[in-house]
């Protein structure tokens, strides 16, 4: 019976250290902060009207951002976060602002994104997700051109 209590004590004891740790910020809690960056991004360029070229524009820069989350997010799983955490988007409330906004989020996700990265298997990862949210900008900047150009 003695035996029997130690072992539930330290499977208790065991559960709750996990328990503990799993609220911890970790090694690289840029990775929740860019994920959120990401969607609100992806959210104001989703609902921006906007005429056939730009919203051409926004199209690719969604496509790379949709890329660009899925490779955070294998990289934040690897390093034991959750990515299941939701903080709500906030944005400009005028509609053309959206496009300025979601430039600004997506420059700063980078930033967040190319910090330097020890684990290898995660550096691949995070690797490409910079190449897609470069490729999230590139669109985005060529939306607000042709926006300013009346296109």
């Amino acid at each position: 019976m003695a035996i029997r209590n130690k072992l539930l004590l330290g499977g208790l004891l065991a559960l709750i250290s996990l328990t503990a740790n799993a609220d911890l910020p970790g090694k690289h809690p840029y990775y929740l902060h860019a994920l959120s960056d990401l969607r609100a991004a992806r959210w104001m360029l989703e609902h921006r009207p906007g005429d056939a070229v730009v919203s051409g524009q926004e199209d690719t820069a969604i496509v790379e951002i949709d890329a660009a989350i899925g490779e955070i997010k294998h990289a934040a799983i690897d390093d034991g976060k959750d990515i299941h955490d939701h903080p709500p988007v906030e944005g400009p409330k005028d509609r053309p602002g959206r496009l300025h906004k979601a430039l600004e989020l997506l420059r700063k996700v980078h930033s967040d994104v190319a910090r330097e990265e020890d684990d290898p298997m995660v550096k691949g990862l995070r690797d490409r997700a910079v190449g897609h949210i470069d490729g999230a900008i590139h669109a985005t900047e060529l939306a607000v051109r042709d926006v300013r150009q009346g296109r």
